[in-house]
């Protein structure tokens, strides 16, 4: 759920005039726009995000510098595009460069233009009807080929933050490190907890194929709410996925398994969410996150996140449930 987690890495970056003048060239001579005025827009939890103000309009321009992110970044590019020829008005629309590109170099960064979407980050228990019927959209158009990664069925998430950890104790001892070593000393028993229980439901998955669809992994935490119309956008994370990729943020709530479940049944999509599947993922997205963070924390301070997200996350009713599934 990014929109809780915080707002873009980046844009914690304060840029200066002249940073700013390069924008607004580069965007005149990849687009042909003046921009009047360009200014933050707190949207999504990577890259620097701004709107651009022009006489032809507004716009959201997005800009990835972190090495690590871009490939997301740019194969998403390719899927809005393919859902808006499909006729899905709801996940943003890119702008082509004057070569006809869905995007541009800009520094070592990888930028994107879309059109401005006039709305409100906003997720509530009433959205999640909208949000389910939106995706469901989406589910149906389904296709192979569109160069984005598969979902697998493994412990990977576990193993990769106990490699970061592994790390952060070899790097330099700065106040920052060792806060957030401390945090995940204090919590080892938590940890070791979940990477067993994701192996367990690794395991159990496999033996079952599960069908697999255009998921988002955040829907929730990118729906807007603006001008009578709901969207869901950042699609940086798009992966084919069996679909409690996005229904495990919500599925520890009868409530929202029920409603998933009717949804899907309304729309004519024969498939229902698993127990077993809706478990992986809880334990998968609590060590995902948890690499994000330590990910990103050479970078910018995380000590204090991490903290948070074992103390009193949101995250902690999630695996609650999930240690409920035999």
């Amino acid at each position: 759920m990014k929109g809780e987690r915080e707002n873009s890495v980046q844009n914690a970056i304060v840029r200066d005039g002249a940073y700013m003048r390069r924008l607004k060239d580069a965007l005149y001579a990849q687009y042909g726009i003046a921009a009047l005025e360009i200014t933050p827009a707190s949207r999504g939890y990577y890259g620097e995000t701004w709107k651009v103000r022009a006489d032809s309009g507004c716009y959201f321009l997005k800009i990835d510098a972190l090495l690590f992110h871009q490939t997301r970044y740019r194969r998403s590019l390719s899927v809005i595009e393919y859902l808006c020829e499909n006729g899905i008005d709801f996940v943003g629309t890119i702008i082509r460069t004057r070569q006809n590109a869905l995007c541009f170099d800009f520094d070592a960064a990888v930028a994107a233009l879309f059109a401005w979407v006039d709305g409100e980050n906003v997720e509530t228990d009433e959205t999640k009807t909208p949000e389910y019927q939106l995706l469901c959209k989406i589910y149906r158009l389904t296709k192979p080929g569109l160069g984005i990664p598969s979902a697998s069925f493994s412990n990977d998430a576990a193993v990769r933050f106990y490699e970061q950890w592994d790390a952060l104790k070899r790097a330099p001892q700065t106040d920052a490190n060792r806060a957030a070593l401390a945090v995940l000393e204090r919590y080892k028993a938590k940890t070791d907890h979940c990477a067993a229980r994701l192996a367990h439901f690794a395991a159990r998955c496999r033996q079952h194929p599960a069908a697999f669809y255009l998921t988002h992994g955040d829907a929730g935490g990118n729906f807007f709410v603006g001008n009578g119309r709901n969207y869901i956008l950042d699609w940086d994370e798009v992966m084919y996925a069996p679909l409690e990729r996005d229904a495990w943020v919500m599925g520890c709530y009868d409530w929202a398994r029920r409603l998933f479940n009717d949804t899907l049944q309304a729309n004519g999509i024969d498939d229902r969410l698993c127990p077993e599947r809706l478990a992986f993922y809880c334990y998968h997205m609590f060590f995902f996150y948890l690499g994000e963070f330590l990910q990103v924390h050479p970078m910018q301070d995380k000590s204090q996140r991490i903290r948070e997200y074992f103390e009193d996350g949101w995250i902690l009713s999630r695996i609650r449930f999930a240690d409920t599934i035999a």
